[in-house]
């Protein structure tokens, strides 16, 4: 049953009594709106409405996990603030004898969040505050990027990835409970005595090559053994998912050599496992430098007030750009606003990209994207005039072709082919001419005009003061690394997404104090105006 907080303060109230908190720190400015930050009111669909004990405060534990992710403490740790941090006790108006509650009540109430599609409350009740006091307008500018986090699974070798598969597919066949294991045949019960019971490395020398082959012949029969008996035995959701796991391990890591012998395969194959704790970690690289394991974090954020109106895992490999699209479309489903520009860097200025917001439903969202330029002195694509219309191409020193139709990746293009004895003769022949026996060749897609386009802008002045405020979100980026980004707490798509968006939540409400102290904007009306804890949302893109 949903529980509320008392309204009549008690006399020991941390913010009735002399205490060293400023008033205009972040605990101080949180305790001042503390009344009407959170209501218990917002949440009572979480609650049965008429049957149990009274649950703790839901205003309360949104607090209390507002400021966990600011401080970036344990669920033992913010208990332990509550009880004895005079911070803690100023910004959640509690009395100086709170006698705290259990810490697994933090992770229940987690999960309450989550089971009932409010682990986007705090988020989006921060944004509601600020479009209320007129931080937010309605038709926006966003700044986009993303940062890496490390993932909360173990990153795993072939060996223990293997041995983990078969472990967990034996799991999910219910083997773990001993009355289900009668009457198996001897092969799975020696499958359930290895990987269930035992769940040990093997004994072997595992410096000597020979060994550690054989011990990979021995893995790879039994996880074909596994699922041979388990496709056979269960149609399981969760088990097809486990198996389809446990093959993807073996196809992305294994190979068979000349004599049909299993051995590891040489290099990285393209989205492989990397860890059978949390499946949708990857191997990812925010550079050619720099690699991590775990997520991508995409953050975007409002240009004028610099409020994070969006957060999320994307997957550590491919491309940024594959999800800007998802990222406008949630934006103005929970913030009820027009994306009108969109910021990025190169990774967003795709002619994909570039089409799909030239043409977004409703209304168009300009891209302001660059566009890459080639790092040789070579005559650039750039240099040549296409006209799609026409068909032809026209070179840097007047010589037109026209193209032929073809297909490049499974979609139509044009190519453009110059004469070898054609580009021979001009004085670019040197710098433009890659080929032993061929002229120049130029291909364009359906995307070629708003390349084009987009390359003539990204001359003009107006385009260098623009991308010059892409900065702004990698600041953000930064500010949120130091509340707690870069380690993600959990495994699960939907608990990280918990992480992502109470951490921004929290960045945020130091922003609309920052933002109402510099503007002399009334805050606490902002946070008394009625509120819809699911405003106008609607089914986006995931």
């Amino acid at each position: 049953m949903l529980g509320r907080r008392d309204p009549q303060q008690s006399l020991f109230s941390a913010q009735n009594l002399p205490h060293c908190v400023p008033a205009d720190s972040f605990y101080g400015r949180m305790g001042s709106v503390s009344a009407d930050l959170f209501r218990d009111d917002d949440l009572k669909a979480l609650f049965c409405a008429d049957n149990g004990r009274p649950s703790l405060p839901p205003s309360l534990m949104s607090g209390v996990l507002l400021l966990q992710f600011h401080d970036d403490v344990s669920d033992a740790e913010a208990v332990e603030r509550c009880k004895y941090d005079i911070r803690w006790k100023v910004a959640l108006n509690l009395p100086l004898d709170f006698p705290g509650f259990d810490p697994s009540s933090l992770s229940n109430f987690r999960t309450r969040l989550t089971e009932h599609h409010q682990e986007r409350y705090a988020f989006d009740r921060l944004i509601q505050v600020g479009r209320a006091a007129g931080f937010i307008p309605d038709r926006v500018t966003l700044l986009t990027d993303t940062t890496w986090a490390r993932g909360a699974g173990a990153v795993q070798d072939t060996y223990t990835l293997l041995r983990k598969g078969i472990r967990k597919l034996l799991k999910q066949l219910g083997y773990a409970v001993p009355g289900k294991r009668h009457g198996l045949a001897d092969g799975v019960r020696r499958l359930i005595a290895t990987y269930l019971d035992a769940d040990r490395k093997a004994d072997i020398d595992w410096a000597d090559p020979a060994a550690r082959a054989a011990q990979l012949q021995t893995l790879v029969a039994d996880a074909d053994a596994a699922l041979e008996w388990a496709l056979a035995q269960s149609d399981d959701p969760e088990v097809r998912a486990t198996g389809w796991l446990l093959t993807k391990i073996l196809g992305d890591d294994v190979v068979q050599d000349a004599q049909g012998s299993a051995e590891i395969g040489q290099g990285t194959a393209p989205d492989r496992i990397i860890s059978v704790t949390d499946p949708e970690m990857r191997h990812g690289r925010k550079s050619a430098a720099h690699r991590f394991n775990g997520f991508k974090v995409a953050v975007s954020t409002e240009l004028d007030s610099e409020l994070i109106l969006d957060i999320d895992d994307v997957p550590a490999a491919g491309s940024d750009g594959e999800h800007l699209l998802p990222t406008i479309a949630r934006v103005e489903a929970h913030a009820d606003v027009i994306v009108e520009r969109v910021i990025g860097d190169g990774a967003y200025g795709s002619g994909k990209n570039r089409a799909a917001c030239a043409h977004y439903p409703g209304h168009p969202v300009d891209l302001l994207a660059p566009v890459k330029r080639p790092a040789d002195p070579a005559v650039p694509k750039s240099a040549f005039q296409i006209d799609l219309a026409a068909q032809t191409a026209t070179c840097p020193q007047g010589q037109m072709v026209t193209g032929t139709a073809a297909t490049l990746h499974g979609k139509p293009v044009l190519q453009f082919h110059f004469a070898r004895a054609t580009c021979q003769a001009c004085p670019l022949f040197a710098r433009c001419v890659r080929s032993q026996t061929a002229g120049r060749s130029v291909t364009a897609d359906a995307y070629e005009a708003y390349r084009q386009a987009a390359q003539q802008r990204q001359e003009t002045a107006e385009f260098q003061a623009l991308y010059a405020l892409r900065s702004r979100v990698e600041r953000k980026q930064a500010e949120l690394v130091r509340h707690g980004l870069r380690d993600t707490r959990y495994c699960g798509r939907a608990k990280r997404r918990f992480q992502r968006v109470w951490t921004a939540a929290a960045v945020n409400l130091k922003r609309l104090f920052k933002l109402a102290e510099t503007r002399g904007a009334d805050l606490k009306a902002a946070f008394s105006r009625p509120h819809d804890p699911q405003p106008n949302w609607r089914p986006v893109p995931a």
